[in-house]
């Protein structure tokens, strides 16, 4: 009987001082991704991550995500280093729906005027009529002689803006109001005229200009240029925001090689509206104005937004966010939230401090 107590005595001992593999054994911690990721340019493969992973607010991230889609959004995209953090349609879309994007495309424009003019092909700071001839407006030749294709990029031509249809480009439309410089005015006139400038400039048709120097360089499928605007799905947005939060380099392929040219565009081209670079609009500036306005705004242009970030912004709220501080790309795309503006919007702000309480 001693025996058997002293056994079962010391099999008690041996199990206690076991090794409980279940408590002691150390979990790799997840971490957040280090390096940027970039989509292959053919499939529809595309990396995500986990919020969890990032450390964000789920709860929060749903609710920035429930209020976009109340607000006619129909595709929104939210990037982290390249990463897809959360993709969402509405009004039955997907990943390969294409629809207009509005003055969103006034950015890519000036992306590719950038192209342009690192290949020796434009100078921004020429005459426009060096493209166009002269008599591309109705306004005195002295003072048409005064318009260069920077004042274009940066809503600054001087042209009379108060005619019957702002996107008449006929000389008859575009007369003088003000010397070139003189004053700032969201115009859709001049800027639809730079397309005309690089197709002239680099003697090719405008769609296949942005297919071989852009869209073939990032994986953009389904792009297309009708009558002066950008088409183009969801994910194709993402990606020319991806494209510029790494500085127009896609995967360590140089695009946009002059970073002179990049830095201007991302940044305040005139002393007027602080808030514009060309055909950019920046935040964490001291003042802005907007589309339909001539008044300066004092403040931050998106207050609840990161002040580093930098959007191409079209009517009908479609949006290309990015948020270098952040490693941030959002695409907002769909129809008009409430706010029936051309720019900035209502949306800007109410989505931003809904997200940004999500993110850590």
């Amino acid at each position: 009987m001693r025996s058997i107590v002293a056994v079962v005595w010391l099999s008690l001992v041996f199990i206690s001082c076991k090794k409980d593999d279940s408590t002691i054994t150390p979990t790799a911690p997840v971490l957040p991704p280090a390096g940027m990721y970039f989509p292959p340019l053919t499939g529809d493969d595309w990396e995500t991550v986990t919020p969890q992973t990032l450390g964000w607010d789920v709860a929060k991230l749903n609710e920035a995500i429930d209020y976009a889609g109340t607000k006619n959004t129909y595709g929104l995209i939210i990037l982290y280093k390249g990463r897809i953090v959360a993709e969402k349609y509405w009004n039955s879309w997907n990943k390969n729906t294409v629809y207009y994007i509005a003055s969103a495309g006034k950015s890519v424009t000036a992306f590719l005027a950038g192209i342009a003019q690192q290949e020796g092909q434009l100078n921004i700071n020429n005459k426009v009529s060096t493209y166009l001839g002269t008599g591309w407006t109705s306004a005195p030749p002295a003072k048409e002689d005064l318009i260069t294709v920077r004042h274009q990029l940066t809503m600054t031509t001087g042209l009379e803006y108060n005619v019957p249809d702002e996107n008449c480009i006929t000389p008859a439309c575009l007369t003088y109001k003000a010397d070139a410089g003189s004053f700032w005015y969201y115009y859709n006139a001049p800027y639809r005229l730079v397309q005309d400038v690089i197709a002239s400039a680099t003697a090719t048709n405008y769609n296949t200009y942005t297919k071989i120097k852009l869209a073939d360089k990032i994986g953009m499928k389904n792009f297309t240029w009708v009558n002066y605007i950008l088409w183009l799905n969801s994910r194709d947005m993402a990606r020319f925001g991806l494209l510029i939060q790494n500085k127009g380099t896609w995967n360590g392929n140089p695009i946009l090689t002059d970073q002179a040219y990049f830095t201007a565009m991302t940044n305040t081209s005139q002393n007027l509206n602080n808030s514009y670079g060309y055909l950019w609009w920046l935040n964490g500036k001291s003042s802005f104005m907007v589309p339909g306005f001539t008044v300066v705004i004092p403040g931050m242009l998106n207050p609840e937004a990161p002040a580093d970030m930098i959007s191409a912004l079209g009517k009908g709220d479609k949006k290309i966010y990015v948020i270098p501080s952040k490693d941030l790309v959002v695409i907002r795309h769909g129809d008009d939230s409430g706010s029936a503006v051309l720019g900035p919007s209502s949306f800007d702000n109410f989505f931003w401090q809904k997200l940004m309480l999500a993110v850590k």
